[in-house]
């Protein structure tokens, strides 16, 4: 006989789990109480005052009192003042034979979980704008801090949106009970996840393991949910160091940090502190695009303070997009930091800055300061460097000779050394610790001589179940420009120099060779075709998509402006609709000044893009927004510039970040970057490939085959053998995760 689980047997499941966990039971309705107050008093009086001993009576009243009364605001304003009580204590002041003193009252001992009060209540109504009842509340010594909504696991007209929707609900009937709120969580036991007062439903995550490992997470449990997050030692920690504020001008995000960026991060903690009593080798941190990684680096430089107690942290990135990127999303997040982070100007400036301090601080620089000058910026050991984009060939230790031109124009030799040769001599005794989207090369021996293995792999396969990511597809359009079998070869060859040059300087070397793909990609007729299908294509398929972001990467600033003329010849009520974004010089036309615009320019048409209710849908660039550039809404790419390696990983990722039901990016293919994807794909997990495989359609080894089949049954019929391929590869898991 089967059992019908019902909504009140899942509550009871979950409150006998958490009582499985230490934490003490109550009934609401058994509590006598004010019912218009959102706390439990009577447990947050005593836990205050036994928390603060020696605390007189006076500072435990103004703590309570603060904590009583928020003024006028909305309410993440007043929730982002009450993380702050929760995290770092309150501020309070009273007398001493007349004389004002000061001191901080703590609401919770990190240090001691068991010094603290942990309840289960459920049936705990709440008067406000009108009586609600959530169906779970987690007290952390009498405060609010989770509030669980579960739904019936057996109702199928009922799941955890709609617990999600109840949660959004509750937030306009009886708002000051979120005030006190560090966690929501919605479950309907198939399906549960966790997120914040400000978290959209697509950004409530699920929690899919207790003790960091990735196996098995497919299908996790709401017992691993709920033991994984509310661990009584696990949850303090969550809220101490994993929850935090990011400011966006006039809105702010609060975000909880997903397992994966828990778990990793708490690895790199350790791999850290070993590598400062050892080689300095703090190793590398790979997760891949999309899934946070800047945030992880907040949360571990915020955690890094107390474990190494205040060491001083150097930033580092190896462009200057990147270094404002990574230093606006730390400077968002200063107050969880209790820092503001610093820009180094100039080698010099970052001299200064680290002899100015014997620990604390946060700086950010690139790698082009330290090739400045070899000598030494700092001997000091509590120095922790971070660099982000770890894998690329410019942290190499090695010295080579590199033939350059002099003024007369004369060829002559320069010794070369590797920049992270140069970093390790000007800060010897640091640490260094790098963090990137994409995985370090078989070939790549520098990156590991200089960081050491692998601390924790987050790989593509992992980020789109858990819904971190999107996936990505690929759709070949190369054929539609009729190139002939001359041009194919010469992209041909492109790609062959950059999977066998590693050395940046050397592959732009080759492209000088090849001359005649500027002229080839940049013909008119070409470019006319090219305009016409990606209209098509962006009209017919991808305009009332989502937001209708779209991106045009073109091969070179030249074509980017070929592109964008040739648009508007087609299209010209596009105007606002369509811009051109790319560095500037002064080499450039008159007329193309006036579309490329000066860095304020630039900066106006990001915003422009990252708003939804923008009319400004696609944008037309060549390197500019490649790495880092975020837009969750983008879900389409039309590729014509042949690019290989991280830098192609890169660049798709664009369209894989989660925005409300996107299912996916796409990648339109108008150069055959199939074979680059797939050798790309080499250094990337066993799942990745073959995810990958399936998801992109790789066309370049059967190219022929594509060239030759022009009907669309045909097509359909590829597309329908590789769904099934997609299908019976899920279902083989299914069945081996059930097992």
């Amino acid at each position: 006989m089967s059992v019908i689980y019902t909504e009140a047997s899942y509550e009871k499941s979950v409150i006998q789990l958490l009582e499985g966990m230490g934490y003490s039971y109550v009934y609401g309705p058994d509590i006598e109480r004010d019912f218009r107050s959102p706390l439990y008093d009577e447990v947050l009086e005593n836990c205050i005052a036994d928390l603060n001993p020696f605390l007189p009576e006076d500072a435990i009243a103004d703590a309570l009192y603060k904590l009583r009364n928020f003024e006028n605001g909305e309410l993440v304003q007043k929730n982002e003042l009450f993380m702050d009580y929760l995290q770092n204590g309150i501020p309070v002041r009273y007398f001493v034979k007349g004389e004002e003193r000061s001191s901080i009252a703590y609401l919770v001992d990190y240090n001691n979980p068991d010094n603290n009060s942990f309840i289960v209540a459920n049936q705990w109504t709440f008067v406000e704008n009108s009586k609600k009842r959530p169906d779970v509340i987690l007290f952390l010594n009498g405060l609010p801090v989770v509030i669980v909504e579960l739904k019936s696991p057996s109702r199928e007209e009922t799941d955890a949106s709609e617990a999600y929707l109840q949660l959004r609900n509750y937030m306009q009937e009886i708002p000051s009970m979120f005030i006190y709120n560090a966690i929501c969580v919605m479950s309907d036991m198939g399906t549960s996840k966790a997120g914040t007062i400000t978290s959209g439903e697509d950004r409530f995550m699920e929690w899919k393991t207790k003790d960091g490992t990735y196996e098995n997470t497919q299908y996790a449990q709401f017992d691993t949910f709920f033991e994984g997050m509310f661990q009584k030692e696990r949850l303090l920690d969550i809220i101490k160091n994993f929850i935090c504020f990011s400011n966006e001008g006039l809105n702010q995000a609060k975000i909880l940090a997903g397992y994966h960026q828990y778990f990793a991060v708490k690895k790199a903690i350790e791999s850290t502190k070993h590598a400062t009593v050892t080689d300095g080798k703090g190793g590398v941190f790979w997760h891949t695009q999309g899934s946070g990684k800047s945030l992880s680096m907040v949360f571990y430089a915020h955690l890094l303070q107390e474990a190494l107690d205040s060491p001083t942290i150097v930033v580092l990135t190896d462009r200057n997009d990147l270094d404002d990127q990574l230093y606006s999303q730390f400077a968002k997040c200063k107050s969880f930091l209790r820092q503001e982070p610093m820009h180094a100007e100039s080698r010099e400036h970052l001299k200064s800055l680290l002899a100015g301090r014997q620990a604390n601080g946060i700086i950010f620089t690139t790698m082009q300061k330290f090739e400045e000058s070899h000598d030494s910026l700092s001997d000091r050991h509590n120095i922790v460097v971070m660099a982000d984009e770890a894998h690329r060939g410019q942290y190499g230790l090695a010295e080579k000779i590199k033939i350059t031109k002099n003024e007369n124009g004369e060829e002559v030799a320069k010794r070369v050394v590797g920049t992270a040769r140069i970093i390790r001599n000007s800060l010897p005794n640091a640490t260094y610790i790098g963090f990137t989207g994409t995985p370090i090369s078989s070939k790549d021996r520098s990156t590991r001589e200089v960081f050491g293995d692998y601390i924790d792999i987050y790989d593509m396969t992992q980020a789109v179940e858990d819904g971190a990511t999107r996936p990505v597809y690929y759709e070949s359009r190369v054929i539609k420009l009729k190139l002939d079998e001359a041009t194919l070869k010469l992209i041909d060859t492109e790609y062959d120099i950059m999977a066998n040059n590693a050395d940046p300087d050397v592959v732009e070397k080759s492209k000088h060779t090849l001359g005649q793909m500027e002229a080839v990609l940049g013909n008119d007729e070409t470019i006319h075709s090219l305009v016409c299908d990606i209209l098509d294509h962006y009209e017919n398929n991808r305009q009332n998509l989502l937001t209708g972001k779209a991106l045009i990467v073109a091969y070179s600033r030249a074509i980017a402006m070929k592109i964008y003329n040739c648009i508007l010849e087609l299209r010209p009520g596009w105007t606002e609709k369509v811009a051109v974004v790319m560095t500037e010089s002064n080499k450039d036309p008159e007329e193309w000044r006036k579309v490329i615009g000066n860095t304020h320019h630039k900066d106006e048409l990001a915003k422009k893009f990252k708003d939804n209710e923008s009319p400004l849908k696609i944008a037309i660039v060549v390197d500019m927004w490649l790495t880092g550039f975020d837009v969750p809404s983008l879900a389409t790419m039309y590729v014509y510039k042949p690019m290989s390696g991280h830098n192609l990983m890169q660049a798709i990722a664009r369209v894989n970040r989660v925005f409300h039901d996107k299912e996916g990016g796409l990648v339109v293919d108008y150069v055959g970057i199939a074979a680059a994807l797939k050798q790309a794909m080499n250094d990337y997990t066993v799942r990745d490939k073959k995810i990958m495989a399936t998801q992109m359609l790789l066309r370049w080894h059967i190219r022929s085959f594509w060239r030759n089949c022009r009907s669309a049954v045909t097509c359909f019929m590829v597309l329908i053998i590789l769904c099934l391929s997609r299908a019976v590869t899920l279902n083989g898991r299914r069945q081996s995760a059930e097992q």
